[in-house]
């Protein structure tokens, strides 16, 4: 192993994943890391759904979990990203990587700073440019999606999901209260209007429109009260099963701030 080509991602939602992809494809050798109990809801393209499962593949990327980083190595030679639990990121200290990048999308910084690595990124807001992170990447729907801000913050969280086939607020459904989900329906269903999705100890929870059952909570997770626990898309025709077009976008965002960064500082050292 050699520590110096490592790059460390904080997360691996479906976000995270099309940052994992990229870095993944153009040759870097990765270590994502997670919580114990990941809650990701488009999991069909989520790498973290390895914590439960011990393996999972997203497209062309497979994931393992490790428990241990002597681990690393056999990943590497079996092509596969490694993914351990260390939601402190206690470990970057022991591996020193190159780079870290912070995509756990929490909207709040939750300890990622400067001395973890020579080039450190962040995804969305809770981040400063130039002061917590290296570069902080826009997340936000629109114009700005996937810009490098090199100084200063992302757009503030609206708390309002980007339209999507006219639709905004109603494509992502909330816990209406605390409890253990139960799918009724899965990922990749194609639900009515009023159809019931899952229970939450045994409140129904049902479809606001027409649409892709594109994510849902992992069953027998605990839901609190306000937390996503599903999302439907009204493009019935949509690949639920592949990184969607936001994370290849801010995946690309990622690596082209790595690099612009990396460069910035042979220069600088000239």
């Amino acid at each position: 192993m050699k520590p110096e080509n490592i790059v460390v991602i904080r997360g691996g939602g479906d976000l995270a994943t099309g940052v994992i992809q990229k870095f993944y494809r153009s040759g870097f050798k990765l270590l994502v890391l997670e919580t114990q109990n990941p809650t990701a809801i488009r999991r069909s393209v989520s790498l973290c759904e390895a914590v439960y499962t011990g393996y999972t593949v997203v497209e062309d990327v497979s994931c393992t979990r490790i428990e241990a980083l002597s681990e690393l190595d056999e990943c590497y030679a079996h092509n596969t990203v490694p993914i351990l639990v260390d939601p402190g990121a206690e470990s970057i200290m022991q591996i020193k990587p190159i780079a870290v990048i912070d995509a756990i999308l929490a909207k709040r910084n939750l300890g990622t700073h400067k001395n973890m690595a020579p080039v450190t990124i962040a995804l969305g807001p809770g981040f400063c440019a130039g002061e917590d992170v290296s570069a902080v990447i826009e997340t936000m729907r629109g114009h700005d999606l996937g810009r490098l801000i090199l100084k200063g913050y992302a757009h503030p969280n609206t708390g309002t999901p980007g339209e999507v086939g006219g639709k905004s607020v109603q494509r992502v459904i909330r816990a209406s209260s605390a409890g253990t989900i139960k799918h009724i329906r899965q990922i990749g269903d194609t639900v009515k209007a009023e159809e019931v999705l899952c229970e939450i100890s045994g409140e129904k929870v049902t479809a606001p429109f027409t649409g892709l059952l594109r994510g849902l909570l992992r069953e027998g997770l605990n839901a609190h009260k306000g937390m996503k626990i599903a999302d439907i898309d009204p493009r019935l025709d949509v690949n639920w099963r592949t990184i969607s077009d936001k994370a290849r976008c801010i995946g690309g965002a990622a690596l082209e701030a790595f690099f612009y960064l990396s460069n910035s500082m042979m220069e600088e050292q000239k």
